[in-house]
């Protein structure tokens, strides 16, 4: 598996991000998943993500909440970071949601929009802080891939944006119904489909076939 970026970072990513959530909500008052949303929108997440040694290991947790309020408010907080003796919920939700985000190379925004939000992250803590971590990493895939599957596939999108039936791609695409069918419920894994069949099915949606892949 290609992580997201060197493990050389990791504990340092993993920590920072800790105290970043540690200090914004438990210091500034901050709403969870509104500051979530400001990590997203400022930048930072996706620098963080991709293993930025500044953001996963030169700026400080606290520095990390600075920038992004800074980003994103115009102003750095200058409340000082409390002395904390044991590590809060908070901080061990963004100290996991590092080490998932670094293991499975998922972006940020892709794990809070496929359900691994802040706050379910946070619920979790009274029965996953003490596990190993690949626990979690069990935990958040299932979340993943449930979250997915709720969703409508590519070729669904695309099939219903064009306003056609099953029946008229398969018809028009010289695809069989049945396919169709198992390709939109994930049943068949589309990348797999013969090349003619997945030009002729991006020839009637008006699409490249890499917009059929999930």
């Amino acid at each position: 598996m290609m992580h997201a970026y060197e493990e050389t970072y990791l504990n340092d990513a993993m920590n920072n991000l800790g105290d970043m959530f540690d200090y914004a909500l438990c210091n500034l008052g901050c709403d969870a998943e509104e500051f979530y949303s400001q990590f997203l929108v400022s930048g930072v997440a996706e620098k963080f993500g991709a293993g930025n040694p500044k953001y996963v290991a030169g700026l400080s947790g606290p520095e990390l909440a600075m920038e992004v309020l800074h980003v994103t408010e115009g102003e750095r907080p200058e409340t000082m970071p409390s002395v904390a003796y044991e590590r809060s919920p908070e901080y061990w939700s963004g100290w996991i949601l590092a080490y998932y985000q670094w293991f499975s190379g998922h972006g940020f925004s892709y794990m809070r929009k496929r359900g691994v939000s802040f706050s379910k992250v946070r619920s979790l803590y009274p029965t996953l802080h003490e596990a190993d971590v690949t626990k979690f990493v069990s935990v958040a895939d299932r979340m993943i891939e449930e979250n997915r599957r709720e969703e409508p596939s590519r070729l669904q999108q695309m099939r219903k944006n064009s306003g056609l039936t099953q029946r008229e791609l398969a018809e028009r695409s010289g695809t069989s119904l049945r396919m169709v069918q198992l390709y939109e419920q994930r049943q068949q894994d589309i990348r797999r489909a013969e090349a003619q069949t997945l030009v002729s099915l991006s020839l009637v949606l008006g699409c490249d076939v890499v917009d059929l892949f999930e």
